[in-house]
């Protein structure tokens, strides 16, 4: 499986967890379509409520998933398969325990927890009726999004893509079938939103119920020390999927700060379902690709793991030039899926999209290269790397661009911060220094690498 050219290897990890990520990421903005659509803007912003814990529960689950699959990697690299079935056992654990919590207190606080959110008075009760099914089937969330990762890693990425997809698309039947037919109002839009995970766990079970692979479910007494170093190895992904929301919150301020009111709220919003497909490009390539560094790191193949890391580099700046130009070109039409009797919005947004874009080409060779690190243990340059792109620069630039060159400038931060970041990477990776994997031997290779530091 993990046999072949880099190019073989990219189409057969890369570009399936691309797909199934790219569907996930439809959904979410078919999802946007229907309730806008259907039920109008008051249950827009009572759904918009929840996106905030939906998004730290997916980041919380793909943490979990990519520090588990960088240490289960290289524990199949080693040939220490109960090792890393005793690794993905205490993943288990640790997102079962994490979901049944948020089902709990979520259930128990939900009111309190819809404020916290941001919910005001007057979408509070539609609010926490979306808010239920989230917090309810919080655990599907979470292992929809563990065992996708650990099949990739269990070497069926092809199946971590179908059940994605099956997720996604049954959500999208459903909201037509809950909002339309069934007439079920928002809760519809909650319900089906909470039963995509479950059909994506569905079709991911049997693989480790039936013992297809070298992962399996095992009754395993957790070990502490295990799950900090899955949390540790997986908290540069934390940062890159839950960053997203930090820098949109940013961005909300500064736009209605220098005077953009509503229009460029809206614009930034409807800008924010095109970048949300973009990353989801360039996020799934690098999910798709971290077995197979961490295989080949685990098992001392340094040549290889370097010769997929420059085939990837190339693939990564193409597509972002390709996206970049096809952005400029046609972003308009995109928006007015959106607001298709509000020309001037659509207008408003493609013009900001420009400067908004511009340097975006660079974002998934920043995000490729994280993850490269990540998953063959330089976690603490992952780590300064994911968040100089996500938390340093943006409110940096955000705070200082507009002061020094206008308002306009607001538009540039996000695509500055990838530039400069780019520069940062360019740096480390043509200044010299010592290769993880100093040594030939995989069963070295894997002790020296054992607490992902």
């Amino acid at each position: 499986m993990f046999e072949g050219k880099p190019r073989a290897l990219f189409f057969r990890f890369a570009v399936p967890q691309m797909v199934g990520l790219l569907f996930n990421s439809v959904y979410t903005i078919v999802d946007g379509v229907f309730i806008g659509h259907r039920l109008g803007r008051g249950a827009m912003a009572a759904a918009a409520v929840a996106v905030p814990l939906i998004e730290i529960l997916i980041s919380v689950a793909i943490a979990a998933g990519a520090g588990a699959g960088v240490l289960i990697a290289t524990r199949l690299g080693i040939g220490d398969r109960a090792g890393a079935r005793r690794l993905f056992n205490t993943a288990v654990w640790m997102l079962g325990v994490s979901g049944l919590l948020v089902c709990a207190l979520g259930n128990l606080f939900l009111e309190p927890l819809a404020c916290l959110l941001g919910a005001s008075e007057e979408v509070l009760a539609p609010a926490c009726d979306y808010l239920w099914f989230i917090v309810t089937f919080a655990p599907f969330q979470l292992f929809s999004f563990l065992l996708g990762g650990m099949v990739r890693n269990d070497g069926r990425p092809g199946l971590a893509m179908a059940a994605m997809i099956a997720g996604a698309g049954s959500n999208i039947l459903l909201d037509y079938v809950f909002m339309y037919p069934l007439n079920l109002g928002i809760r519809g839009a909650a319900l089906a939103t909470a039963l995509g995970p479950i059909f994506s766990v569905l079709i991911l079970l049997p693989h480790f119920l039936e013992r297809k692979g070298e992962l399996y479910f095992l009754l395993v007494r957790p070990r502490l020390p295990e799950a900090g170093s899955i949390l540790l190895c997986g908290f540069p992904s934390f940062m890159m999927e839950f960053s997203i929301g930090i820098v949109t919150f940013l961005y909300n301020l500064a736009i209605t700060r220098w005077g953009y009111e509503e229009l460029g709220l809206a614009a930034y919003l409807v800008i924010g379902y095109l970048m949300l497909i973009l990353l989801t490009l360039f996020l799934g390539m690098a999910e798709g690709l971290q077995p197979v560094f961490s295989r080949f790191m685990a098992s001392g193949e340094e040549e290889r793991n370097q010769a997929l890391r420059r085939f990837s580099t190339g693939v990564f700046l193409g597509v972002g030039l390709v996206s970049c130009v096809l952005i400029f070109a046609g972003s308009r039409w995109f928006y007015l899926l959106f607001a298709p009797k509000d020309p001037e919005l659509a207008t408003f947004a493609a013009e900001k999209s420009f400067p908004y874009f511009c340097g975006f080409f660079l974002t998934g060779f920043n995000l490729l290269m994280i993850s490269f690190w990540q998953a063959t243990r330089r976690t603490s340059r992952a780590l300064a790397f994911s968040l100089l792109r996500s938390v340093v620069l943006p409110p940096a630039l955000i705070l200082a661009l507009p002061a020094l060159l206008g308002r306009e400038a607001v538009w540039f931060c996000q695509s500055g911060a990838d530039a400069v970041t780019a520069l940062f990477v360019i740096f480390a990776l043509v200044s010299p220094g010592r290769s993880v994997v100093q040594s030939t031997d995989p069963a070295k290779a894997g002790v020296r690498n054992e607490e992902c530091l």
